[in-house]
């Protein structure tokens, strides 16, 4: 029978690893939104269309398809 590798240990790594994570994430959004008032008056529809896009090209880039979009 398998042993249940579930310890304390395991949940606190995994757990910093997601907290480290949306804490990136956070510091990224903040930053974006800084940018966008500053060059663009806090106007978010140019940066929202940049953002498509550089989200496509950075999807489509290395595998020359967009098959990730389809889990949407």
């Amino acid at each position: 029978m398998p042993k249940n590798n579930l310890t304390i240990r395991y949940l606190a790594k995994n757990i910093s690893i997601v907290v480290g994570l949306v804490l990136i994430w956070r510091g990224i959004w903040y930053v974006l939104d800084r940018l966008d008032s500053w060059f663009f008056g806090g106007s978010h529809f140019w940066t929202a269309v940049a953002g498509i896009i550089v989200g496509l090209l950075i999807l489509y880039i290395p595998d020359k398809d967009l098959k990730e979009i389809e889990k949407l």
